[in-house]
């Protein structure tokens, strides 16, 4: 325990005086940053004298410095486009793992301990140094005693309880930050931050990317113009992958394509279409198709690289996405504002007419312009803008989606700019929206909403019986919003007025009833003698009764 927190203590004064550096001392103050260690540097909080002022870019600057961790969360956070204002995400993109390899001795150590095999014994040759090294891992060139040449990926010691103390304190931090400022309560600082760590943890799991690999090849096993490496599991673990080395050319290095006679705008359709398809048809795909991650081998074959981020779409978020796609098709804002409302978490206090409106905004931009001519990824992205300016979540995977896009069309731009990247997706939404309307996909859906209408009426009795309970404990609790509670209080406006008005009438009835009923057995006028009490009696009444009809109906609230 005493060295959890002294590792806790270590690490706050570092990330304090990171963020002192490049400007953000009244954070520090703000979240009292100084009470987690025992001496407190005022030259900590002092702002150093040349500084970026660009707030992006000196977040940046400080993710960079804090390391592994905070690279890897930026690197993420910069696909949430929902989430994060644009002017921060461009700075984000630009964060890169520059890192120096970990020593070969480590590398021998840490294969020995997790294949339980030297590398002598379980390679014919392993390349000391490393082909590329990131925050989490860095990959050597080897060859199997079977001859076959391999990528192998390992991760850095001690990474993981880097990674591990680093998310407790960020999660810590995002929690304080959370309650003292009203921007970071507006932006759920804390979901995000657990949202971003969850994916992080991830990566930190090779067998889970050994697994994405093998499934994306699955799904791409009788398409011949992709290829994906084969995962050797006997020398992959947790912190070992050991994958089938591809050697080809980055796919954006079309000067390097053309000399080889590669047909650049093959190469472009099909990786487009490659991505495509992972997307709208299988519902699984690679989350980071950027340059690094895909290869053109012999014949214009692409080759996909590194799946540690995927993303994935049930059938209901294919419906969405399909949605989404046929509302920016036809530049209906009706249809954009309903599958905002499908795919995104939105929050009560959200104002549908401005919603509407931005919306209509977002169609005018692109009014009038050719479908081969608007970008795709772009119009996504600002259609996601407008839910993150509505505080309207919108689920991680299919804003993976909008990022994927945009990847692809600066590839495909790149290699060919007369290709039409709408022209390459419509056939696959198309397919998307066939599947949507065939009498397996209807029945499924009737189906399943019979079994959601059993399940409510099954619950009734349990709901009313535990609703009594309630009642009778005098737990029960009802929450009415302001609106909700001008209709409630006119309603019962209206309720109390019809009331009176019936006890008034209810009243008169027994009084000239009495009295009548006293005169007709006495035979005479017993108290007021001759004087006309029930005439003059109903004449009151009468005028009272109207008094009271004219005013509730002048109200407007009978």
């Amino acid at each position: 325990m005493f060295g959890k927190q002294f590792r806790h203590i270590k690490r706050y004064r570092e990330i304090a005086t990171v963020l002192a550096n490049q400007g953000f001392g009244y954070l520090i103050e703000g979240m009292d940053l100084v009470q987690k260690f025992p001496y407190y540097e005022r030259l900590w909080i002092k702002p150093p004298s040349e500084n970026p002022t660009d707030v992006g870019e000196r977040i940046r600057l400080a993710l960079q410095q804090l390391g592994p961790t905070y690279i890897k969360l930026g690197q993420i956070a910069s696909t949430r486009p929902d989430i994060l204002p644009r002017e921060i995400i461009v700075h984000l993109e630009k964060l890169q793992d520059e890192v120096l390899a970990f020593p070969y001795e480590q590398v021998q150590r840490l294969i020995l301990e997790e294949l339980g095999t030297s590398i002598e014994e379980l390679f014919l040759d392993f390349d000391s140094q490393a082909l590329a090294a990131a925050s989490i891992g860095q990959v050597h060139v080897a060859t199997l005693t079977t001859g076959q040449k391999v990528a192998v990926k390992i991760q850095r010691p001690d990474i993981a309880a880097t990674i591990q103390t680093d998310l407790e304190i960020l999660f810590e931090i995002a929690v304080t930050v959370e309650n003292r400022f009203s921007w970071a309560k507006r932006y759920q600082i804390v979901d995000m931050v657990d949202e971003f760590a969850k994916s992080l943890r991830k990566e930190l799991d090779y067998t889970i990317e050994a697994r994405n690999t093998e499934k994306i090849s699955i799904q791409l096993k009788n398409q011949k113009d992709y290829y994906i490496p084969t995962v050797y599991w006997d020398y992959s673990t947790k912190k070992i992958l050991t994958t089938e080395f591809l050697q080809g050319v980055k796919i954006n290095q079309s000067t390097i394509l053309t000399q080889q006679g590669s047909n650049l705008l093959l190469v472009a359709s099909r990786f487009a279409k490659g991505i495509f398809q992972q997307i709208f048809i299988s519902g699984f795909f690679h989350g980071d198709p950027h340059p690094g991650n895909v290869i053109v081998l012999p014949n214009e074959v692409i080759g996909f690289l590194d799946f540690g981020m995927v993303g994935r779409l049930g059938p209901e978020m294919k419906n969405c996405l399909s949605a989404l796609m046929i509302g920016l098709k036809r530049n209906s804002s009706d249809d954009l504002v309903k599958a905002l409302l499908r795919i995104g978490i939105v929050p009560p206090q959200v104002n549908l007419r401005q919603v509407q409106d931005d919306i209509d905004l977002l169609i005018d931009t692109y009014y009038g312009v050719p479908l081969s001519k608007i970008s795709i990824g772009e119009a996504i992205t600002d259609f996601f803008l407008i839910a993150q300016k509505h505080m309207i979540r919108i689920p991680a995977d299919l804003v993976l989606v909008g990022k994927a896009l945009l990847t692809v069309e600066g590839i495909v731009k790149k290699l060919d700019p007369k290709l039409s990247i709408f022209d390459l997706v419509e056939p696959f939404g198309e397919k998307l929206l066939l599947e949507r309307i065939q009498p397996q996909a209807i029945a499924e859906y009737l189906w399943k909403t019979a079994i959601d209408f059993g399940d409510i009426f099954n619950n009734i009795p349990k709901n009313v019986k535990k609703l009594g309970t309630l009642v009778n404990q005098g737990r029960f609790h009802i929450n009415i919003a302001l609106a909700e509670t001008e209709f409630f209080l006119s309603h019962l406006d209206r309720i109390s007025n019809r009331l009176a008005v019936s006890i008034i009438l209810l009243a008169f009835s027994i009084i000239m009833g009495s009295i009548i009923i006293s005169s007709s057995i006495m035979g005479q006028y017993s108290i007021l003698g001759h004087f006309p009490s029930v005439e003059i009696g109903f004449l009151v009444a009468i005028l009272m009764f109207v008094w009271v009809i004219y005013a509730i109906l002048r109200s407007g609230k009978l």
